[in-house]
């Protein structure tokens, strides 16, 4: 695989407020990723956008772009909403995901077994993943949260993914060869993992984190970076050139698991 198949396993979080600066973010990274992360903080402005303004000429801006922003993006979306409520909540609000045609969107696996299973028989053509814990928690913080060390619990999650019906999990680079290895049939999941930066980007808010080379030989499927590639160092030469830098590494990953 080379650096132009490589560059599908980025996922660019668009963590930014409204549609007019997602937009700008996606016109130029479009070409260089695979697919884009809308979450909280987006879809939460976005629809501050589309109501606050006292102009309407305003929200319709904002609503244009909203289209727009769709229109490029096209299916390459992963709807980071992080869903975590009863299983009727969850029944009604996938549908409309489906509807929108994402090509992925997230359920927090602690939310009930009952709440995936809906959220699985309503999916449509996209793809369910589920949140297992948090790459900003440290061992201890999870352990205090659910009373056990980030592996244990995390592939405690991942089994109870696959045993719902979803497609994937969302965890730490760190749990990656852990569930491989020790997940049995969910092992085959798709694994989505933020926390991944790169040697020459801040680790920020992350914890539990690795290289892009380094998650990919550990057998990711999909590496979620945001600031990396949408603010990195001035020496890197802007987004454009990070995301490049970035689909490089991850091709020199594919190489080295598949030897």
């Amino acid at each position: 695989m080379g650096v132009e198949s490589a560059k599908d396993k980025i996922i660019v979080a668009l963590d930014v407020n409204g549609p007019q600066a997602a937009l700008e973010k996606a016109k130029k990274l479009a070409p260089h990723v695979g697919l884009f992360k809308l979450g909280l903080q987006f879809i939460n402005s976005t629809l501050a956008s589309l109501i606050t303004p006292e102009d309407p000429e305003i929200a319709m801006q904002n609503l244009i772009a909203l289209r727009e922003l769709f229109e490029i993006v096209g299916d390459k979306i992963f709807w980071d909403g992080k869903l975590h409520d009863i299983p009727n909540t969850i029944l009604n609000c996938v549908p409309p995901l489906a509807q929108m045609k994402v090509r992925m969107f997230n359920v927090h696996v602690s939310a009930d077994e009952a709440a995936l299973r809906e959220a699985a028989r309503k999916k449509g053509q996209s793809l369910a993943i589920g949140v297992t814990v948090l790459t900003s928690l440290s061992d201890a913080q999870c352990q205090i949260v659910y009373g056990a060390e980030p592996k244990t619990k995390v592939l405690q999650f991942a089994k109870t993914t696959f045993g719902c019906g979803l497609d994937g999990v969302v965890c730490s680079p760190q749990e990656v060869t852990f569930i491989r290895q020790e997940g049995g049939c969910a092992s085959g999941l798709l694994l989505l993992t933020p926390g991944v930066r790169p040697e020459w980007a801040a680790v920020g808010d992350q914890k539990r984190v690795m290289t892009p080379k380094e998650a990919i030989e550990a057998g990711a499927d999909y590496l979620v970076i945001g600031r990396p590639i949408t603010d990195p160092p001035p020496e890197i030469g802007g987004p454009v050139a990070a995301a490049q830098k970035i689909a490089q590494e991850i091709a020199e990953g594919i190489l080295g698991r598949d030897v």
